[in-house]
């Protein structure tokens, strides 16, 4: 199966860490007898020469290799390796022709893919399980491919191989459009008596992905049924065979999945396929976090995020029924619903009470310490101060008088508004000590910005302006503390020197309308913005924004603008258009511009309903815009099968934004 090997130039192959002269001892390391061996070949592979799914040369060079070595039946373990090539070949599905190499390797697996058809009959049931994934993708003969399926289907005892099968057929039938009748009704008896829960499970998840009109009527009772069927003779832990615990990425992966990760697929697959499908996705969710069996519960909560930072819906039921989860004694169900809930921001509203319950008899969990890193503030009161819950207050005011204080807890006080203005002279106090010179200076102080900022404490001038030095060399910083000083308008006047000051470097924009804001004066900073306009990379759109605020006073600037609506570079054709409507008053040429790019980057929606807001009745022409956002079900802003730590805080916003603008509650 090495024949040929040495005679490859591999010193001259490239993959993810350079020079590819280690690949034939990687090679050599997955037909060994060791397990350990084997597993540290398999991570080195995924590692080097298929690392974050890419194709080099080299990877194209082990091919046949790889090939051959699922072929032989000496070799143990080959199920990771067909895992291996079916990576390789799928990569390159949704790339553009000219990424060569992706479409060699696709290429040449396919010219290679007789032997998945040879492994459906291969005495391991992990080879065969991962073969009829490969079978379905890779061979090119869609009736033998079918033909192969529903014959083994007949034959095959092992239920793990029979939910792969099931797996393969949803995947035939969307890759074989005129071939997919057989493997849809194929699938739709899987999904019936007198096969198993399990089985029936598989099979429903994949008619929802390429045939929904198959589904039962009653989809959602028959799923929680079989769910609990399944749940009822499903044993303790899954028996496993011996693995070595090797320090790879591939025993780490191991080690953290879900306790129940075949029952947690099954349930993703459904979830997926049903998509758009929100009210029986929520009503699916709630029977499975109704579930008498902790480790049912625990896979519905995790299933959670991904359903809500795509879609809009009503989540209150599912929501509580997470935050019932934190009274449990299972500290892996607990720890999840924590974790969930707190990513929900205000959406975690439901799960308030419990929240709280669990943050009073729980101090221990108030702050977390890690091995390395320093401390952060606890999920259950990170989550409850994100609901805007104002009894999380006392708790943040004893950790905040505690010995440790983690250097995250002011952006928990941004959400309480107002209410958190007990803990503004504490905020103080510890802004006022953070070190001017020290590593950790801005990871301590912006946090406590944010929430002086939010708690609008113009008390905090004198411990905010004394940081203005320490950030000189740091544009973010910087501008943390100079958007924060602007807040404060005139109580920070104490400040116009040092932002004058600012005012001929690369944060002039930004310093301009904090002058502004404070000093009330447009002739001081009109000049500035304009000259900005005109200057690169991020500081157009910056002065652009500010001379929005400034509003007509600001006609001066109107040419400059007019060019920059021009721009190629679409976020500045945005922030010019905002600022020449709310400056010039006129929406022929904005309304155009701004109405584009709304349409052509959902990010762009909030700085543009933002200031459709401002301009009050004048910004009625895109108000439908604003009325189609506030009735869409989807979250357009997070990215689909994605995640993003501020999709749901971001979409929330957006719509506070749509609602203030049509003038709706």
């Amino acid at each position: 199966m090495f024949t040929g090997i040495d005679e490859v130039d591999w010193a001259s192959l490239r993959h993810a860490y350079g020079s590819a002269e280690d690949v034939p001892a990687l090679l050599r390391g997955l037909a060994s007898a060791d397990p350990a061996e084997r597993e540290i070949a398999l991570d080195g592979m995924y590692g080097a020469v298929h690392h974050q799914g890419d194709v080099y040369d080299s990877t194209l060079a082990c091919l046949p290799f790889l090939l051959a070595l699922v072929a032989d039946e000496a070799v143990a373990e080959r199920g990771g390796i067909v895992e291996l090539l079916t990576s390789i070949g799928q990569e390159g599905e949704d790339r553009e022709p000219a990424d060569g190499a992706y479409a060699m390797a696709r290429t040449a697996i396919r010219a290679g893919a007789d032997v998945f058809a040879r492994l459906t009959q291969d005495p391991d049931p992990e080879v065969r399980r991962a073969a009829a994934g490969a079978l379905v993708r890779f061979l090119d003969e869609p009736a033998r491919a079918l033909g192969l399926l529903r014959q083994w289907i007949m034959v095959e005892r092992d239920d793990r191989v029979l939910l792969a099968l099931a797996e393969g057929l949803g995947v035939f039938a969307r890759r074989h459009p005129g071939h997919a009748a057989d493997a849809v009704d194929l699938l739709t008896a899987q999904s019936a008596p007198p096969f198993g829960p399990g089985l029936r499970l598989a099979a429903l998840g994949q008619l929802a992905g390429c045939a929904p009109d198959r589904l039962p009527a009653d989809l959602v009772s028959t799923v929680v049924r079989l769910l609990r069927e399944r749940s009822a003779g499903r044993p303790c832990r899954a028996e496993e065979p011996d693995r070595p615990d090797t320090d790879t990425l591939v025993g780490r992966l191991r080690r953290l999945r879900p306790s129940d990760e075949e029952g947690s697929q099954l349930l993703r697959t459904l979830h997926r396929g049903l998509d758009d499908r929100v009210d029986e996705r929520i009503a699916l969710l709630v029977g499975q976090l109704s579930s008498p069996d902790t480790t049912d519960r625990c896979n519905a909560v995790w299933m959670t995020p991904g359903l809500i930072r795509e879609w809009r819906a009503d989540y209150s039921e599912v929501v509580a029924l997470i935050g019932a989860q934190l009274g449990t004694e299972d500290d892996r169900l607990r720890e999840a619903a924590l974790s969930v809930l707190d990513g929900l921001c205000g959406l975690a509203a439901p799960a308030a009470d419990d929240l709280h319950a669990l943050v009073t008899s729980r101090p221990d969990l108030w702050v977390r310490q890690w091995e390395r890193g320093a401390p952060t503030l606890g999920d259950p009161v990170k989550a409850l101060a994100w609901c805007g819950d104002p009894r999380v207050v006392p708790v943040l005011a004893q950790i905040l008088a505690g010995p440790v204080v983690p250097d995250d807890l002011g952006r928990a006080v941004v959400p309480l508004g107002r209410a958190g203005a007990p803990l503004a002279p504490e905020l103080r106090r510890r802004l006022g000590d953070v070190p001017l010179d020290a590593p950790e200076t801005h990871d301590r102080a912006l946090p406590l910005l944010s929430a002086l900022k939010a708690l609008g404490d113009t008390r905090a001038v004198p411990e905010v302006l004394r940081l203005l030095p320490g950030t000189a060399d740091e544009r973010w910083p910087r501008e943390a503390v100079v958007r924060t000083l602007g807040a404060f308008g005139a109580a920070a006047r104490v400040a116009i020197p040092a932002l004058r000051g600012l005012l001929d470097t690369e944060s002039a924009a930004v310093a301009a309308e904090a002058l502004w804001s404070v000093e009330g004066d447009v002739s001081a900073v009109l000049p500035v913005l304009i000259r900005e306009l005109t200057s690169d990379g991020f500081r157009p759109r910056s002065a652009a924004n500010a001379l929005a605020r400034l509003g007509p006073p600001a006609r001066a600037a109107l040419p400059e603008l007019y060019r920059m609506a021009a721009s190629d570079e679409l976020w500045e054709r945005t922030a010019a258009a905002c600022a020449l409507w709310r400056i010039g008053g006129d929406p022929e040429l904005a309304a155009p511009i701004l109405r584009s790019a709304w349409t052509k980057n959902p990010h762009t929606r909030l700085p543009i309903a933002t200031c459709v807001t401002a301009l009050g009745p004048a910004g009625e022409p895109l108000h439908d815009l604003l009325r189609e956002e506030l009735a869409s079900p989807r979250r357009h802003q997070a990215p689909t099968g994605g995640y993003g730590s501020h999709d749901i805080l971001d979409d929330l916003e957006l719509l506070r934004a749509c609602r203030e603008g049509v003038g709706e509650p």
